[in-house]
């Protein structure tokens, strides 16, 4: 870590921790909800088959492998995070856009 080199507001937030400033503000509560929730996103009781064009499915793999993670697992992320609206659509955004213009 010697050959990282910090910024000076970075260095003093690494300070205050290594001080023992930080405190934790999460609640028991509040960590049994967070914990369901990651329990529930990494659950994969489900399969699926899709047919997609191998030009698709080799620059996922592609990805992937720069992340460092299975191509299924990145798929299945991708999906949950479109889903649970983390991930937006910009193409069919605009489409919408310019219809509720028309309407007006």
């Amino acid at each position: 870590m010697n050959d990282i080199k910090l910024s000076k507001e970075e260095n003093e937030i690494l300070k205050d921790f290594e001080a023992g400033e930080f405190k934790s503000i999460l609640t028991p509560k509040r960590k049994k909800m967070l914990q369901a929730a990651a329990e529930e996103t990494f659950k994969k009781d489900k399969r699926i088959n899709i047919r997609i064009s191998s030009r698709d499915l080799e620059s996922l793999q592609r990805r992937a492998l720069e992340e460092g993670i299975p191509y299924q697992t990145l798929v299945s992320s991708v999906l949950h995070k479109y889903v649970s609206g983390g991930l937006h659509d910009i193409m069919a955004n605009k489409a919408l856009q310019r219809t509720q213009r028309t309407r007006r």
